[in-house]
């Protein structure tokens, strides 16, 4: 720490709002006071089904195709419409192929709903048009820093969650309480010059290093 004042935290990404990813109020924040979070492009995902969905509308026009030019369907696709017209709906395949589809199509709602990026942390922005995010490392290693300045720490691992911050610390001289208030209040102050959209809470643990 300077003379001047406490040290600067990490500077945080900042990336333009897209239309997928505007923000719930002008600073980042709703009316509930939850914190608009950044939205992952899930590019692999897209992908994946883009090609599987690609690769198997191709095969079947092919197909489709060579029937129209009279020419004998692919043996994959009469073995398909025998299995289909032959097999019952109880049968083990059937109810197989079809948890594994329910399966996959849970799937991709879920990635459709959910923001993804957990990551990052949202932060205040002064302008409704350019948002900011915080790496949940960077905010640990801000804070860990911080941590380690308290007279009595000998060392400490400090978690950073979406709600909660956990710090876990080991001092080595001091009464564990007054280590224990120091902290929390150290890392109260940290939290708040992240400048994070939603603060989150802070769980401070300490005691001794095992005797060996």
């Amino acid at each position: 720490m300077s003379e001047d004042g406490p040290e600067p935290p990490i500077p945080a990404a900042v990336e333009d709002i897209g239309p997928a990813g505007e923000a719930d109020g002008a600073d980042g924040v709703d009316d509930d006071g939850r914190a608009g979070r950044f939205w992952s492009a899930r590019r692999l995902p897209a992908a994946l089904v883009a090609l599987v969905v690609l690769a198997v509308t191709g095969l079947f026009l092919y197909d489709v195709a060579a029937v129209r030019a009279h020419r004998p369907a692919m043996r994959w696709r009469r073995r398909l419409a025998h299995e289909l017209a032959t097999r019952h709906l109880d049968n083990a395949w059937v109810i197989g192929g079809a948890v594994l589809s329910v399966l996959v199509g849970l799937w991709l709602v879920l990635l459709a709903v959910t923001p993804g990026l957990r990551g990052v942390l949202p932060m205040r922005a002064g302008s409704p048009d350019v948002r900011a995010a915080l790496d949940r490392r960077a905010a640990a290693l801000v804070l860990r820093d911080r941590a380690l300045e308290v007279p009595g720490v000998q060392s400490v691992r400090v978690d950073v969650g979406r709600r909660r911050i956990r710090a876990r610390a080991l001092s080595h001289f001091r009464d564990l309480d007054d280590v224990r208030n120091d902290l929390d209040a150290v890392l109260a102050d940290g939290v708040r010059q992240l400048g994070l959209a939603r603060r989150p809470g802070v769980s401070v643990h300490v005691r001794r290093p095992v005797k060996r």
